[in-house]
């Protein structure tokens, strides 16, 4: 019996061993056929939202997105040099801008000029056109009125022809007086009496502004550059700077002058008081509103420029005979404003004085080695300190003035 179940054992475990192999066999076919199946599928994204691109694919990737980036900049650093070169759809310009261009003059320094005019925007630019039109030799000296913000080609192609020789260019500075005028419109070759033809004009009256009967258009003759045609006379340079006023005039806002019951000529004589006084923008409207102070505490304005527009001396030292001239136009012996403008103000004088700075200030003196920068005072004691160390540095300069070390 013994050898039986011996052997009854033995097939079981075979039977056993059989099952066993035959699971493997299955389980393995079924992997196989889960890896063909994984093999044949076309590739899809994730589900997490970054996709797995094969190695090849990824190494591609991170090579082209660089390059790209590197195209795109080089596009637009280029495209802002052609603009910044060509100019395409710039204007003709806005203005007037006067320059002098010098006899000899390298193409750099005709570039800073026209920079400093306002004509052009880069003069790097600027000067690679004309070399590259090959015009570095051509650009001719003379007194040019061009615009502010030209383009390049426009400049270029003014300076190549020059001044034209029929016409004549003639430059009148902010704030002088007619009689500081008039030689300077006769050395231009402007033919007549330019004293005669600014006394009165029938393109101007000064009554509409608020100025007494008979007043000389003094104010009203508005400084800038003027091109006029060989031969003209002053009647069409004075009907010209009296355009120009009315037109620079009406950019002047005079509601806050109005309410201190100021005239347009009341503002039109601060401001040429102010052009006088002021050597930096910056100080024009605290200048103004030393002045407004003044006039509101009844304090004589004390503004020696008034005493040598009556006098005829704009450049000696004022004698003590001069000090005490029995006039209007004396403003420290006498209050309020002068009869007059005893000059011709520019747009930024007259904006300050109809709106000068809101300050107290009642006191200025020039201000010692400060390129004409003056210090204000509100109190007569800051500005006997500030008036003894004017009269010191003036002193150690032998009587000259000390504005400028």
């Amino acid at each position: 019996m013994m050898p039986r179940r011996n052997d009854e054992r033995d097939r079981e475990r075979l039977e056993r061993e059989a099952t066993r192999a035959t699971r493997a066999d299955r389980v393995e076919a079924a992997l196989a056929r889960s890896r063909a199946r994984r093999d044949s599928r076309p590739f899809q994204q994730p589900t997490n939202g970054s996709p797995r691109l094969p190695p090849q694919r990824r190494r591609r990737t991170r090579f082209l997105v660089p390059l790209l980036v590197i195209v795109v900049l080089v596009g637009v650093a280029a495209a802002w040099f052609l603009t910044s070169l060509y100019q395409p759809g710039k204007g003709t310009g806005t203005g007037r801008a006067p320059v002098v261009i010098p006899r000899g003059s390298t193409l750099g320094l005709i570039a800073d000029r026209l920079d400093a005019a306002g004509i052009i925007a880069h003069p790097f630019f600027f000067k690679l056109r004309v070399r590259m039109a090959g015009h570095a030799n051509d650009l001719k000296p003379g007194r040019y009125v061009l615009q502010k913000e030209m383009a390049y080609g426009d400049v270029i192609d003014k300076l190549t022809v020059g001044v034209p020789r029929t016409v004549i260019n003639v430059t009148i500075p902010e704030g002088r007086a007619r009689r500081e005028i008039a030689p300077l419109v006769k050395q231009a070759g402007v033919k007549g009496s330019y004293m005669r033809a600014s006394a009165r004009s029938r393109h101007l009256n000064p009554r509409r502004y608020g100025a007494p009967r008979r007043a000389s258009l003094e104010g009203f003759l508005f400084p800038s550059t003027y091109e006029l045609k060989r031969g003209a006379t002053v009647r069409a340079l004075v009907r010209k700077q009296l355009d120009a006023f009315k037109q620079n005039f009406a950019k002047v806002g005079m509601s806050y002058a109005r309410k201190k019951n100021l005239t347009s000529y009341d503002v039109v004589t601060i401001a040429s008081m102010v052009e006088r006084e002021a050597s930096l923008d910056r100080e024009r409207p605290l200048i103004a509103a030393v002045i407004y102070n003044r006039l509101k505490q009844g304090i004589p304005l004390g503004i020696d420029a008034t005493i040598r527009y009556v006098t005829h001396n704009w450049t000696r030292p004022l004698r003590v005979s001069q000090l005490d001239v029995k006039s209007g136009y004396n403003t420290r012996t006498h209050q309020g404003l002068p009869p007059g403008p005893i000059g011709n103000p520019g747009l930024a004088s007259l904006k300050a004085a109809a709106h000068p700075a809101r300050a107290k200030y009642l006191f200025y003196v020039v201000k010692p080695c400060a390129n004409g920068a003056h210090a204000f005072s509100s109190s007569d004691a800051q500005f006997q300190r500030d008036v003894a160390k004017y009269n010191s540095a003036r002193a150690k300069k032998r009587g000259k003035s000390p504005a400028q070390c």
